[in-house]
């Protein structure tokens, strides 16, 4: 009896070891199955918090910025013979006294522009009707930082084609000025260079609408840019083809000793507006005239004389414009200006001919310009007239 108790005790022993033994490993089979599921879900969730640790998102590219560049400009270098012969001491030329308050006003500017309206044609100087300016003249304005020069203008044929061809050579030797307006080959004339400021592409074109009834030799007219719609719609269309942002065009029109643009200056303000041009600095009427926008072309009509000795043809011949400004492309492209400042320029000199300065108006006292205040009232007025 005692061998049959004990054998049903371990029976039931072995029971209660095997139940105890078959919920465990249900209760183990559901964990695994459970870790391998949330494994898995680890793994392949590319969002999950883990991921994100391992593998973190690159950051987002900075937004397209606008590009700039600034560019101050004044008006025609006109070296009369009064002029030349101030500068002239102890057996050569030197302009830089006549420059030094520009100088400073230019030099936080990328591109500083003027017009060489008397060419520096070689030889001995020459005074009116058909100048010629000696070559201290460019050396001590790129020297003051001008770094823009335009060549087209009525006096352009004043020294002949030899003039021209002296000229372009003596800017070619300035290297690290941009001149156009007058060439020495055809090839020259028709490249279009393509320049860069603040990585911003940029064309500059110049054209005279007269030569003073001088005429190139037939066959040489690449000479000098004489206007006209046919050529400036081949100039600028090659410009953008090249991959030009801004074209900033020179033009040499209107009417002398005027303050009113006349209508082809309007004609063809509008017609290169027409064609993108995003800037034209005017010259030729040796007095100021308005600023105004074209459609979305900014136009300078004049900006009247830089420097001259015609003070016994009016005041407003001697007052200047100097306008400032920077060029703005956005990331789409599209071309505008920002910060736009104009001062007016006075050119000094005493009765005697001697001690020519061209002065900024800020700097002007009635002991140098009488009532300049009420002077410089009136003139600025000129810029804002409707055109």
């Amino acid at each position: 009896m005692k061998k049959a108790k004990r054998k049903s005790k371990n029976k039931k022993w072995v029971n209660s070891f095997l139940i105890v033994f078959v919920i465990l490993c249900v209760v183990g089979s559901l964990y695994i199955i459970s870790f391998n599921k949330d494994k898995k879900a680890i793994f392949s969730n590319s969002n999950s918090t883990s991921n994100l640790i391992n593998e973190p998102k690159p950051e987002p590219k900075p937004e397209p910025q606008p590009r700039k560049f600034s560019l101050v400009m004044v008006g025609d270098a006109l070296i009369h013979g009064a002029v030349y012969a101030d500068a002239y001491k102890n057996g050569k030329y030197d302009f830089t006294k006549m420059f030094t308050s520009i100088e400073k006003k230019i030099q936080p500017y990328d591109l500083r522009y003027y017009n060489q309206e008397s060419i520096i044609g070689g030889g001995e100087p020459q005074h009116y009707p058909r100048l010629n300016t000696p070559d201290a003249l460019g050396e001590n304005l790129v020297s003051a930082g001008f770094n823009m020069v335009s060549l087209a203008n009525n006096h352009s044929l004043d020294k002949n084609e030899k003039g021209i061809l002296y000229s372009n050579e003596f800017w070619r030797k300035q290297e690290k000025v941009i001149k156009t307006g007058t060439f020495s080959s055809w090839q020259e004339r028709n490249e279009i260079p393509i320049y860069a400021q603040n990585e911003i592409k940029f064309s500059f074109l110049s054209y005279t609408m007269t030569t003073n009834g001088l005429k190139t030799p037939n066959g040489k007219e690449y000479l000098v840019n004489v206007y006209s719609e046919e050529q400036v719609k081949l100039d600028i269309d090659k410009a953008k083809e090249q991959g030009a942002e801004v074209i900033i065009v020179a033009m040499h029109w209107g009417n002398e000793y005027t303050h009113v643009p006349n209508t082809k200056q309007k004609e063809v303000a509008k017609y290169l507006s027409s064609l993108g041009v995003n800037l034209i600095i005017g010259s030729h009427p040796h007095v100021i005239q308005p600023i105004g926008y074209v459609d979305n072309t900014l136009v300078i009509y004049s900006l009247g004389n830089f420097i001259s000795a015609q003070r016994v043809l009016g005041l407003e011949k001697i007052i200047g414009l100097m306008v400032g400004l920077e060029v703005v492309v956005e990331p789409d492209s599209t071309v505008h200006f920002e910060n736009i400042e104009k001062e007016l320029l006075y050119t000094y000199y005493n009765s005697k001919n001697r001690d020519f300065k061209v002065i900024p108006f800020s700097e002007l006292t009635d002991s140098i310009l009488k009532n300049h205040e009420k002077v410089e009232k009136q003139y600025l007025e000129i810029l804002n007239r409707e055109v």
